[in-house]
């Protein structure tokens, strides 16, 4: 008899050389459901709106260009990036990392998107300058841009029904003005404090006025983060606050490693924790559909990953649109059935992250890392291939010219092919993970030596190793859920060894972002050098669907409590968890859009009017039907169609139930369950 036993996902390990096309991250799961999150590489601070039948999305870019990404939808779920309201921006030596200057974890953020009379308009900040307003007329472009005169924090926009324009902005105390025609100042006299500070709101606002009711979305990080609302019949209020309509939501995430103090040299790096909601949706807003429906979308913290954007359900109950479902509100599943926004579409996903560099242009994925010298790169000087000239700089974070994709979760291993021949002496090129601390792997040239240098800012620790040839492969594995990456090398590009030791990535607040796979080619010794050669970049992702592992149609499972000895039994009617009882033997029955029910000869687990789990005889309908899940860690859990909570088991009593609102980082949700198979499908 065959069993197989569905484990957490684990580390990576090195692999053969990657395909010319790799599969990435798709939310569309290809059955009528979508999984969290949209994206799973950093999209902070999203905004989003509709136009007619088309959904449109921008969020936050810092010092990375080009910026302010547009991306399109018909669907809310798949997306297709556009374009950039800007390619390039400068601004100062700060955005050109020049004169010991950077913008890192600063640049242009919290983007207010909105559309009104034919023109899309981009609101964002940037700091040290003022607000910037973006127009355009297409949303793939051109865009244009106009400062204000003056910096609106976090701001949110309505173009209101009677011709005028409001905006809020703030942290806590919450203000209100009236814009002028020309967007560019607030109306004298028209600047007021609408929610005071000790209200409960906190920044990243959305401005919204939906059948005559003005609404403001919040993000409160402070503690445990959450989405605070606030609603009014009027412009400037009285406002009233809701302090959380969306509240603990992570699908299970813990708090990772963070720095403790400044991120910098020697690096005092904490480890992970378990301490619930932190790590849970907070700042964003929601949208309605064509046909009536109202969706939120919102960021959570991703610990080293960045901040990753989710979608979810709206419930509206006494005139609050909480995210979630009914019975569970301020909880978004993980998975859920798609918008009804009347389209239908295969699933794709937003970028193409591999680039052989054959084309005229860089893939529209590609970010550089501030403001780049456009005379020290080229497609075009030897075709097929970047060519990366080498500028003077004393290490990663202050070189020029380093070109960077954001980091893919849930796991994925970033591949290149560098040609050394090009290199002078002091110079250094290769593949990075920009991030505080730093790693890079490649190859550097001190006079006619040539060597493999594996650099880790923490511990500032340096491996050379002696290297004769032209070529080398440079791949890091990286897993999202544990933290933990490696670099590893080729010189055929098909047997890899590692270099260095495995080490902790960490968010930290100086770039304010994930890590990003960074190609660069600098030189040390002060001066310009030669120039690098990348032929090829690929990102590898073992696990790019909603699911770790398939669904188990039509097989028998057990069903036992993670962490735990106590196994699902069914008993004289009822359903109870035990250790000393024979595990039952469910057949997973499959209902579509990803649903299941779990039957015992002709008769189903159930859930009944408080929400206890029995065994029902006869056909199955909502009660005995769950949507089948996954915590970002991959653990199965299962929503009740019932009560719109989780099956969860009492570790103290053996109660199983459909009670939990979801899970917790703690893991004290008792709603994860190790699903062991158990023989073939039925015939």
């Amino acid at each position: 008899m065959r069993r197989m036993t569905w484990l957490l996902a684990g580390s990576l390990a090195c692999t053969a050389a990657l395909p010319a096309s790799a599969q990435t991250w798709t939310a569309d799961n290809g059955d009528g459901t979508f999984t969290n999150p949209l994206f799973y590489d950093e999209f902070s601070d999203p905004d989003l709106i509709r136009v007619g039948d088309d959904y449109y999305l921008t969020g936050t870019t810092m010092h990375v260009m080009p910026g302010l990404p547009i991306l399109h939808s018909r669907d809310l779920v798949n997306w297709r990036l556009l374009g950039y309201a800007f390619d390039r921006m400068d601004l100062g030596p700060d955005m050109r990392l020049e004169s010991g200057k950077s913008m890192y974890g600063q640049g242009i953020w919290a983007p207010s998107f909105r559309y009104h009379n034919g023109t899309f308009y981009i609101f964002s900040n940037i700091n040290g300058h003022t607000t910037q307003v973006f127009r355009a007329t297409n949303p793939a472009g051109p865009w244009t841009r106009t400062p204000m005169k003056r910096s609106l924090h976090d701001l949110g926009v309505l173009f209101d029904d009677d011709g005028k324009v409001y905006v809020v902005w703030g942290y806590r105390e919450v203000r209100m003005a009236q814009l002028n025609a020309a967007l560019d100042d607030i109306v004298p006299g028209t600047e007021r404090v609408i929610i005071r500070a000790d209200q409960g709101m906190g920044e990243g606002a959305h401005l919204y006025k939906i059948e005559g009711r003005y609404y403001i979305t919040s993000a409160w990080y402070s503690g445990r983060m959450r989405m605070p609302m606030a609603r009014a019949d009027a412009p400037y209020g009285p406002y009233e606050v809701n302090h959380a309509v969306s509240l603990d939501e992570g699908w299970g995430s813990a708090v990772g490693y963070r720095h403790r103090g400044e991120p910098k040299p020697p690096f005092d790096i904490v480890p992970p924790t378990t301490t619930p909601g932190r790590n849970v949706l907070h700042q964003g807003g929601f949208v309605q559909t064509p046909q009536g429906e109202y969706w939120g979308f919102s960021m959570t913290d991703f610990n080293s990953l960045g901040r990753l954007t989710g979608l979810s359900p709206v419930t509206w109950q006494d005139g609050w649109p909480y995210f979630g479902l009914p019975g569970n509100l301020g909880r978004t599943p993980r998975t859920w059935i798609k918008p009804a926004t009347g389209v239908n579409q295969r699933p794709f996903a937003p970028y193409v992250r591999n680039d052989d560099f054959s084309g005229p242009h860089l893939a529209p994925v590609w970010q550089w890392n501030h403001l780049p010298d456009d005379t020290r790169w080229s497609l075009r000087e030897r075709r097929g291939m970047l060519r990366l000239h080498t500028l003077p700089a004393s290490d990663l974070m202050s070189a020029r010219n380093s070109l960077t994709q954001r980091a893919i979760g849930p796991q994925s291993s970033p591949t290149t092919l560098l040609e050394t021949r090009g290199l002078r002496d002091g110079d250094v090129a290769g593949l990075a993970l920009l991030g505080l601390p730093w790693r890079t792997l490649g190859v550097r040239r001190d006079g006619s030596t040539m060597t493999i240098e594996f650099r880790d800012q923490q511990g500032e620790k340096t491996i050379r190793l002696p290297f004769a040839g032209q070529r080398i492969w440079l791949r890091a594995d990286c897993d999202y859920l544990t933290e933990q990456a490696h670099f590893s090398y080729s010189l055929d590009g098909r047997r890899f060894a590692p270099i260095g030791a495995p080490f902790a990535m960490a968010f930290q607040l100086r770039t304010f972002q994930g890590i990003r796979y960074a190609l660069f080619a600098f030189n040390e010794r002060g001066r310009p050098g030669g120039y690098a050669d990348f032929d090829s970049f690929a990102v590898a992702e073992p696990n790019a669907k909603g699911l770790m592992r398939p669904l188990p149609k039509d097989r028998l499972v057990t069903l036992a409590l993670q962490g735990s000895a106590l196994s699902l039994s069914a008993q004289e009617g009822s359903i109870i968890a035990a250790s000393g009882a024979e595990a039952t033997r469910f057949r997973v029955r499959d209902m579509g859009a990803g649903r299941v029910t779990l039957s015992l000869g002709d008769a189903h687990l159930s859930i009944n009017g408080t929400g206890d789990a029995w065994l029902k005889p006869g056909a199955a309908g909502a009660s005995e039907t769950f949507q089948w899940m996954e915590t970002v860690y991959g653990e199965p859990m299962l929503l009740s169609l019932a009560t719109h909570r989780y099956l969860t088991v009492d570790p103290l009593s053996g109660q199983v139930s459909a009670t939990s609102p979801g899970a917790r980082a703690d893991r004290a949700d008792h709603a994860r369950f190790v699903v062991t198979e158990i023989g073939d499908p039925k015939p």
